[in-house]
């Protein structure tokens, strides 16, 4: 089987999956507690019981679950995710405006994690039982531990607030006319804090996942014959060892990349980062239906896309692999 049917198969299997996790959402949206009806009108100052039934009339809610089902997967496979209750405008414009917030963020983080996660995981394996390795693995222990929202708040504190080093909140300051390289560097500074803070986390995964996955290649047969052979001890460790030591860290790598998409909540509300994490966060306060479930909708596709994307770059990056 060639790489392209590979390829074609994994994303047939991705959208199976994509239909049984929206049908699933769907339910457990339901089931949650809460009438996005009565949030309307309580925040309308109209709670009468006539005023709530004509809502629920209005936005379909009075019908059977299982026609609210069939009617919101026929508007899906249109690619129409419907209207939001709360702010009367298409969900997929609120997503698509929130997008490319998101991506910035999550993007860099990603990236900075792996590139961080990896040095260090290479470093502390090659240096195993100093100081350096004990340094190493107990920073990327703490980091692991540490709770993502506090590390976030003490960022904001002691850096923002304290030191006035970055801004803290926000993606641009507001109500500066910038040159589009003045704006360009504006953002990138408001990046710095939720990027730095959201990698942390992920760095502290990876540097741990690669110090072992080094050390297990590192006593392998192959390594020892390129000893025996008189190979160089850093291109045995660059070629021979890290190169094998990668290829699970791809695998993790892959997954968390679409599950980091939509697991920058956190992060996005403490910073006031205008992403869709704090979309869904507002969607959720709100119990505005439709938006919860096209921001479902669109991290499990993230995470669907970055897992066919994993398994195609995995069978380059490997080739023993065999395509089924």
């Amino acid at each position: 089987m060639n790489r392209t049917r590979f390829a074609a198969r994994r994303l047939a299997q991705g959208l199976v999956a994509l239909l049984l996790i929206v049908v699933v959402n769907f339910f457990l949206i339901r089931a949650a507690p809460g009438d996005p009806a009565a949030v309307m009108a309580g925040e309308a100052g109209a709670g009468d019981a006539k005023f709530v039934a004509q809502l629920r009339q209005q936005f379909g809610l009075d019908k059977p679950m299982i026609e609210q089902l069939g009617l919101y997967l026929g508007h899906v496979a249109l690619l129409d995710l419907g209207q939001s209750y709360r702010q009367q405008r298409p969900v997929a414009d609120l997503i698509a405006e929130r997008v490319p917030a998101t991506l910035l963020l999550t993007g860099s983080a990603f990236v900075l994690s792996l590139l961080l996660g990896i040095t260090l995981g290479a470093w502390s394996s090659s240096r195993v039982g100093t100081w350096s390795d004990s340094l190493v693995t107990t920073v990327a222990l703490i980091f692991y531990a540490t709770p993502l929202f506090w590390v976030a708040l003490m960022a904001v504190l002691i850096l923002s607030i304290k030191l006035d080093w970055l801004p803290g909140f926000g993606m641009a300051t507001v109500g500066q006319n910038l040159s589009p390289l003045g704006h360009a560097i504006d953002v990138a500074q408001h990046l710095v804090l939720p990027a730095v803070t959201l990698a942390l986390f992920y760095m502290a995964i990876y540097a741990r996942m690669t110090r072992t996955s080094m050390l297990e290649v590192s006593r392998m047969d192959f390594v020892k014959t390129a000893r025996a052979k008189g190979v160089p001890r850093g291109r045995i460790w660059r070629v021979h060892i890290l190169r094998n030591a990668l290829l699970p860290i791809i695998t993790l790598a892959g997954i968390q990349a679409g599950q980091m998409v939509g697991g920058a909540i956190l992060t996005e509300t403490v910073f006031a980062w205008p992403g869709i994490g704090r979309l869904m966060f507002e969607a959720l306060l709100q119990r505005d239906y439709n938006l919860l479930l096209g921001l479902f909708l669109f991290t499990a596709a993230m995470v669907v896309l970055f897992n066919v994307l994993t398994d195609v770059i995995y069978t380059i990056v490997d080739p023993r692999i065999e395509l089924r």
